[in-house]
């Protein structure tokens, strides 16, 4: 069948490529219907690599992803053809350690989409556990149920920022990971998320949702704004959802004594962190890698209608015009957050 193909570095094509996807009895065969275009597909398309996973043949790229059961395995019994799902990407093994205790996210030899040399989702057909294929709730469209990946990371960081009712959290960074992230802040009982970015259209986006400030970086001090926001205390929960190694240059300065930073975005290349300034407020520091147990959580969430994610997606390109939709991805328009390949 047809895929979109990252043959190398700066070459992408849509083309027949063999693969064989046996269902077994605990698989469902999925007929894809929307996958986005996430950061790391960009960063492989352009450079071929992300730090030890290079692209050293042609990948299927894509792992964002909503579709139709087509078939059902023996022993699924969740799952029916015509169900409509989402599912996740990263498929660790089943006895680990890791998997064992509870990070199956941290298994080292977890299987994940589109991460060399594993194909990708960009096609139109895959076959997947049924264990990590979710049912989407009727009120979640294919475009959203794309969507829950990402948003199961920003669920991750608020998980680990083990919010209280009432903090105010600072996220820098207003991309997609960044604003679902302060989504995921407020929904877990943060009154107020600040939000900061350089491009003002993303900021404009971040600022259609309630219980969400906005600040330019290129206009405003930071820390002097969260200061002036929170009585000069800081916030107690910081996210870094930018990957840019100049956040860290002041990211300590906008938590509160005793506040927590949690690491979401991930610099290129190694970053130098103020142990000091740090050890002087006792700010505790989380990291997040992924998620885990996260999808479920994510869907009650957008099946509750307390979530909102529809205004995060800036495109749908159809599937004939996935590498148009690669390429406007790596442009990183302004105004765009999520842009999506549809199989429909």
């Amino acid at each position: 069948m047809q895929a979109l193909i990252l043959e190398h570095a700066g070459k992408l094509s849509i083309r027949d490529i063999a693969i064989e996807q046996r269902l077994g009895p605990d698989d469902v065969r999925i007929a894809v219907r929307n996958v986005g275009v996430c950061g790391s597909d960009v960063h492989y398309y352009k450079h071929g690599a992300i730090g030890p996973f290079v692209v050293r043949e042609p990948m299927v790229l894509g792992h964002e992803a909503s579709g139709v059961v087509m078939a059902a395995g023996d022993r699924v019994t969740h799952l029916q053809p015509g169900d409509r799902v989402c599912m996740e990407p990263g498929i660790p093994d089943l006895r680990s350690r890791a998997t064992l205790e509870g990070k199956y996210n941290l298994d080292p030899a977890v299987c994940f989409w589109a991460t060399p040399p594993v194909h990708g989702c960009l096609m139109p057909e895959v076959v997947h556990p049924a264990s990590f294929t979710f049912k989407l709730p009727e009120s979640v469209s294919f475009a959203e149920g794309a969507l829950i990946e990402p948003l199961a990371t920003g669920m991750q960081a608020a998980d680990k920022a083990r919010i209280r009712p009432g903090d105010v959290a600072v996220v820098v960074g207003a991309g997609t990971i960044g604003i679902l992230t302060a989504l995921a802040a407020l929904a877990g009982g943060c009154s107020r998320v600040i939000i900061a970015d350089l491009v003002q259209e993303k900021l404009d986006i971040a600022a259609t949702y309630a219980g969400i400030t906005t600040v330019n970086v290129s206009q405003e001090n930071l820390p002097l704004r969260v200061a002036q926001l929170t009585d000069s205390w800081g916030a107690q929960l910081v996210f870094e959802a930018s990957g840019s190694r100049r956040a860290y240059a002041n990211l300590f300065e906008l938590a509160c004594p005793g506040g927590c930073v949690v690491l979401v975005g991930m610099p290129p290349q190694p970053v130098t962190l103020d142990i000091v300034a740090m050890q002087a407020k006792e700010i505790r520091i989380e990291s997040v890698f992924r998620y885990a147990n996260q999808f479920p959580r994510a869907l009650a969430l957008l099946g509750s209608g307390k979530l909102d994610i529809k205004p995060m997606i800036s495109g749908v390109f159809p599937f004939a015009q996935g590498i148009e939709a690669f390429e406007r991805a790596a442009r990183a328009e302004p105004g765009d957050i999520k842009v999506q390949i549809s199989f429909s």
